[in-house]
């Protein structure tokens, strides 16, 4: 008579205890006075936070916010 596997059930985690992520996302999202958006996602910080600045200075832009996603 085979014996009964016994299966181990994985513990969640919380994302930054995950080791299986290499790189954080970061999502730069562009509000234009005209009511459309845009959104781009970044996996380097600066490179984020310098596309959000190039696009402020645009004068068809209301806003531009970079969040943290993964």
């Amino acid at each position: 008579m085979p014996k009964a596997k016994i299966v181990k059930k994985r513990k969640r985690t919380t994302l930054g205890k995950d080791r299986r992520r290499k790189h954080k996302h970061w999502q730069v999202t562009v509000f234009y006075k005209d009511g459309e958006r845009f959104a781009r996602v970044y996996t380097d910080h600066v490179k984020a936070l310098k596309f959000a600045e190039r696009q402020r200075k645009s004068p068809v832009v209301r806003t531009a916010r970079v969040i943290h996603i993964s």
